[in-house]
């Protein structure tokens, strides 16, 4: 019997070769395929993409013939493919859903398996433990057809989803004030599928693109995986100084997440970004709608909420939480606190460059640099927030640790007073300034992650140490 398949908070990610196979591709093609069949959707479209890693077009293309194998019709990308644009053909082909060959921001070891609903979502929880009841034991309960006869017989269609996806994005800002607005961008791409987006949509003014990382190549040199937060960014951070560029925008391997770095080559946190995002939104566009966030982003939030007089939402971490309050609540940005923002009017899905883009119109419509708009959002809310994070890997049983933590109950962390136990995912300690520290076990790797966020920058490291110790790792 095959090993067992278990989605995380973004499906399923396994080593290439050891786990990460193309039978258990296969195997989970069709369980996605079987969950579709039972929802009633035979022979309806569904669309297959995959990012740049090792081999990501070949299983892709597995997928597809899984897919077609099951009475179902595949648009299969013509090429590696941002997970935002591959949500977005989701709902400009009208398919019943999508699965995106992908780890996002994992190790160069690691490929994954995403899957998407009608909306280019994420599918919610309940839904994907549907789709791993679904997947086969064996191989040999796997439906498929050969590609070459899948796209003969039209079942496959290669297409272009890049131009549409220009082509909305053109309707949801005016591009043209960025490219007359003479800055330079510094772009890191990260080896990722973002490679070559922001050129092509600002093109033809005084504004000057220049980007790094922007080809394949698997391995991911000058970082230890492609997530947008340092160290991994250090060469871009280091460019945007040595080419004097206003801002560094990082999109992750798949382009669905952004990291910011300012006009000094310093890292802007992910929890200030969005907040500056939900700022821009509200603020200069004049909008009003929810904000849905998860426990492990920013308190900012929720006094630009107050402000605004907007509802604020908080999710369990991962956009199968986020994606459905948004659809819900018709919300006007969702995010979470590893750089993936979703707005109204696209799909409920992270978008790294239309995230990017949002900054750098935040930038011309207040004349401002990367420090000078965050001075102004302090300003808005009141205080500076701060924020950091630890991730180590854990021995002995999570469940154990779970029951330790929970009895753990400190009166302070960082010399602060805990005011609440939140336990949505994982264990949030509200402290008495109104941020928080969080402990939680990653749902796709073996590690604990322990966040938290304070106005007293001083305090940062002392409250994430303690929160080690109540974890039970020191």
């Amino acid at each position: 019997m095959a090993a067992d398949i278990k989605f995380g908070t973004d499906g399923w990610r396994g080593v290439i070769a050891e786990d990460y196979t193309f039978d258990n591709v296969r195997r989970c093609a069709q369980g996605f395929a079987s969950y579709l069949l039972e929802k009633g959707k035979q022979n309806e479209w569904v669309v297959a993409g995959h990012d740049k890693r090792f081999g990501s077009e070949n299983f892709a293309a597995a997928v597809a013939e899984v897919l077609a194998g099951n009475g179902l019709r595949v648009h299969l990308t013509d090429g590696a493919t941002p997970t935002p644009v591959i949500a977005y053909a989701v709902v400009n082909l009208k398919a019943c859903g999508a699965v995106n060959i992908t780890a996002s921001h994992n190790p160069p070891t690691d490929n994954g398996f995403k899957v998407r609903d009608e909306n280019g979502g994420a599918i919610d929880p309940q839904g994907l433990l549907k789709i791993e009841a679904l997947i086969p034991d064996s191989i040999a309960s796997v439906k498929r057809i050969p590609l070459s006869e899948g796209m003969s017989s039209g079942k496959i269609v290669k297409f272009d989803p890049h131009t549409p996806y220009i082509d909305h994005i053109r309707k949801l800002i005016d591009l043209q004030p960025i490219k007359d607005a003479g800055l330079t961008v510094m772009v890191d791409t990260m080896w990722g599928n973002g490679a070559g987006y922001f050129p092509r949509l600002l093109e033809g003014g005084r504004t000057r693109i220049i980007e790094i990382h922007n080809e394949r190549n698997p391995s991911f040199p000058e970082m230890r995986r492609p997530e947008p937060i340092p160290p991994n960014i250090d060469a871009g951070l280091k460019a945007t100084v040595e080419h004097k560029a206003d801002v560094l925008l990082v999109t992750d391997g798949d382009a669905d997440r952004c990291g910011i770095g300012d006009e000094n080559g310093r890292f802007v946190n992910q929890l200030r970004v969005y907040a500056l995002l939900a700022y821009y939104l509200l603020e200069v566009r004049g909008q009003r709608g929810a904000i849905v966030k998860t426990l492990s982003t920013t308190g900012m939030l929720n006094k630009l909420g107050a402000l605004y007089g907007v509802p604020v939402y908080e999710t369990g971490v991962g956009f199968k939480y986020v994606a459905p309050k948004m659809i819900e609540t018709k919300a006007l940005i969702g995010g979470e606190e590893s750089g993936g923002y979703a707005f109204r009017g696209n799909v409920p899905e992270r978008d790294g460059i239309l995230a990017g883009l949002y900054l750098l119109d935040l930038m011309v419509r207040l004349g401002k640099k990367p420090t000078e708009l965050l001075k102004v959002l302090f300003e808005k809310v009141g205080s500076e927030y701060f924020y950091d994070r630890i991730d180590t890997a854990f021995t002995g049983n999570r469940k154990d640790r779970e029951a330790a933590i929970l009895a753990a109950r400190p009166a302070t962390l960082g010399g602060l007073k805990v005011t609440e136990l939140v336990t949505i995912d994982g264990f949030q300690f509200k402290l008495e300034d109104g941020g928080w520290m969080l402990i939680r076990f990653s749902g796709t790797e073996p590690i604990m992650r322990v966040y938290c966020e304070t106005t007293h920058g001083d305090k940062v490291q002392a409250i994430l140490q303690d929160g080690l110790k109540v974890a039970g790792i020191k």
